[in-house]
């Protein structure tokens, strides 16, 4: 074989590996209807959220609000995550905040995706004793299967602390609320 066919051939190879890679990391965007479900010991709440996901953000601009969380602290994270675009919402009972911040991983499981939004969506209780100073983020962790199968939970009222693969659950004001349902089918 002449070297520009094996070129060709080795070229094809690297370009299928990397459609398989990237349809292996999910579709976007992708629109969930999530059950939410919330507790304390006299009740209950049951309810659904909506997440759209635009698109990831992307690697020059995570690292930029990471490192930021890292060496500069969580006001300074605020503030550069707060700079960023929106890549997408998280809606619940007529109320919304916008997703600065979607982080896409796979493991053997599957896939897990952290989102947060530079806004509380929701404060959950009565406790008025409890402060609700820095609790700025809201926070959703999303473990998706081969199945579809998502399970994860929501903070809507949340902090962050870095972590090697960009930032996870460092606080929030409330009991993280438990999301359960499906990928739908495209």
């Amino acid at each position: 074989m002449g070297g520009s066919v094996v070129k060709k051939i080795v070229d094809l190879a690297i370009l299928s590996a990397l459609v398989t890679v990237i349809g292996a990391t999910g579709h976007y965007p992708l629109e969930l209807t999530l059950e939410a479900t919330a507790g304390n010991t006299t009740t209950h709440i049951t309810s659904s959220v909506s997440i759209r996901v635009d698109r990831l953000m992307e690697e020059n601009r995570r690292k930029r609000v990471t490192d930021a969380l890292t060496y500069s602290g969580y006001g300074n994270f605020m503030t550069a995550l707060r700079a960023l675009p929106p890549v997408g919402t998280i809606a619940l009972s007529g109320r919304s905040v916008e997703l600065r911040y979607a982080r896409e991983e796979t493991d053997a499981a599957g896939q897990r995706l952290v989102l947060v939004a530079d806004r509380p969506l929701f404060f959950l209780g009565n406790d008025q004793t409890k402060t609700r100073a820095g609790y700025e983020l809201t926070v959703v962790e999303l473990h998706i299967d081969a199945q579809g199968a998502v399970s994860g939970r929501m903070a809507g009222a949340a902090r962050v602390k870095p972590s090697p693969s960009g930032v996870v659950l460092d606080d929030f004001a409330e009991t993280p609320v438990a999301l359960a349902g499906h990928v739908a089918a495209r």
